[in-house]
């Protein structure tokens, strides 16, 4: 799986400020939040659940990846994704072992160990704040 998740009981809106709170925790920032519920109605007229790419980043952990192999920027920011599930909401984080499968290079491997951590707390910090509002 490229994948791992948490449930959280709170609407998108709110789900995405405590993502974003746990993430500057770890040191990512957010480059960008795709709206993609917004985009799909725009462009092609379609009605979907509220879903948000977040961007996130590392600067330290990118600028390591960037240092020992360029072309990984292909593979960059970590994505997070914030999704309606009928009465939760899903937060998604893109595992960054799957950017190991795509290099043999120690470095990349170093660092993606490194976010994978990192993402790894946020993810757990999400589920006890859950478990805390239940």
């Amino acid at each position: 799986m490229y994948t791992f998740e948490t449930r959280l009981s709170l609407p998108v809106e709110q789900a995405i400020t405590e993502v974003l709170e746990q993430l500057k925790l770890e040191g990512f920032g957010v480059l960008m939040d795709l709206d993609i519920q917004a985009t799909m109605k725009q462009k092609i007229g379609a009605d979907i659940p509220s879903y948000h790419i977040l961007g996130a980043c590392n600067p330290q952990l990118a600028h390591q990846a960037l240092l020992a192999e360029p072309e990984v920027g292909a593979l960059l920011p970590c994505n997070v994704v914030v999704r309606a599930d009928g009465g939760q909401t899903v937060v998604s984080f893109m595992d960054p072992q799957a950017m190991t499968q795509l290099t043999t290079n120690p470095q990349v491997h170093a660092v993606a160990n490194e976010a994978e951590v990192r993402l790894r707390r946020v993810c757990a910090a999400l589920e006890k704040s859950e478990s805390s509002r239940s």
